[in-house]
């Protein structure tokens, strides 16, 4: 009887093993999917917020894409696994038994409840959020024919990108943009980017209008947010881009997790405590290998889950993983330009992001083919 595999959660890298579930089958699997039936593509979100993309442009259809490969989804949210008893449960009270599992959850914001509950607050993570925030945002422009007052909360490539795709949502609507970028100091947390670069994506950001304000936002009132210092600081919006934790269900498998919640593994891609708990992407980081949760690694460790799924089925040598330790990346500036880095090396100009455009677009395109082919 073939094991069944439970895969948890709908990201790059279950996506990938969705992409090439008969390999699974033929390895001994019978995989199952729990997830929305829809991704949210991290890679366009910029582009979609700032409304240079239609809100369809980085969604890809799961459901379709399970369907054309012949594996079992069941739509909705998972809300507690029983790693020990091989149970889970979705939140509508469905539930199914599993041998193993592979968990691919993703990330949420890191911020206090009492922000994330505010009223006039929108967090980054999930990315779902980020249309309904351009519509609302844009219904608002067109009532008042003015930019509400826009605070982005973080220090990270997220929260510069966000700012510049308010920024460019306000010129596409015909009004100046009232956008302000809340967070430290540039220094040694910025490290996804050289120095330099991080000052000539700062200077872009306020030749496009965008007030960068140092401070850490601890509360909202009407009209303003509350800096730590208790200054206010005017703001109808408050974005957090504060940085991610693990999704909460991550902490509550009884297994080893870090200080953000992730799930602790092996190089083979298994739980530290478990090796029929399977984990990647944003809601897992590999023992002594401690990365930023940047997609690029969920997609560099998809085939390398895949192959030790397929030999923990079939028996066979599991191979390792380790997260490269430079990575590109490129931020969509809303201007028509990007800001690509890797490691010591950056550049800034239109063919930045073009190439932005052309990998996103192409990983979309591809995703979404898969689910309109029988394989």
């Amino acid at each position: 009887m073939p094991a069944r595999l439970l895969l948890a959660g709908a990201g790059h890298v279950h996506l990938h093993l969705l992409h090439r579930a008969a390999a699974l089958r033929a390895a001994g699997l019978a995989p199952v999917l729990i997830s929305p039936a829809r991704f949210h593509y991290s890679g366009l979100a910029g582009a979609v917020l700032a409304g240079a993309l239609p809100e369809s442009a980085n969604t890809v259809d799961v459901a379709a894409l399970a369907a054309a490969r012949g594996v079992p989804h069941l739509d909705g949210l998972l809300e507690r696994v029983d790693t020990a008893a091989r149970r889970a449960w979705l939140a509508d009270g469905r539930w199914m038994d599993f041998d193993l599992a592979s968990f691919n959850l993703g990330s949420v914001a890191a911020a206090p409840a009492a922000l994330l509950d505010a009223p006039g607050v929108c967090a980054v993570k999930p990315l779902g959020g980020l249309a309904t925030l351009r519509r609302r945002l844009v219904a608002e422009i067109e009532a008042r024919e003015r930019c509400p007052a826009l605070v982005v909360a973080g220090g990270g490539a997220s929260a510069h990108e966000v700012a510049a795709s308010l920024a460019a949502l306000a010129r596409r609507h015909g009004v100046a943009p009232r956008v302000a970028l809340l967070g430290p100091a540039p220094g040694g947390k910025d490290g996804w980017a050289p120095p330099a670069a991080l000052r000539t994506l700062r200077r872009n950001l306020a030749g496009q209008g965008i007030a960068l304000v140092e401070g850490r936002a601890v509360a909202r009132r009407p009209g303003a947010c509350v800096l730590e210092d208790g200054t206010d600081l005017p703001c109808d919006m408050l974005v957090l881009a504060t940085g991610l934790r693990a999704h909460a269900l991550v902490a509550e498998l009884g297994l080893p997790v870090d200080a953000r919640g992730r799930l602790r593994l092996t190089s083979a891609l298994h739980s530290v405590a478990d090796p029929a708990i399977f984990a990647a992407g944003d809601c897992a980081v590999v023992e002594g290998h401690p990365r930023p949760m940047v997609g690029v690694f969920g997609v560099r460790a998809a085939p390398v889950l895949h192959h030790n799924l397929a030999v923990h089925a079939a028996g066979g040598k599991p191979a390792a993983f380790r997260p490269q330790r430079r990575w590109l990346a490129i931020l969509d500036l809303g201007d028509g330009t990007g800001l690509a880095a890797r490691g010591r090396l950056w550049w800034h100009g239109r063919a930045a992001l073009w190439l932005k455009r052309r990998l996103d677009l192409g990983f979309v395109r591809r995703m979404r083919a898969a689910g309109e082919a029988q394989p």
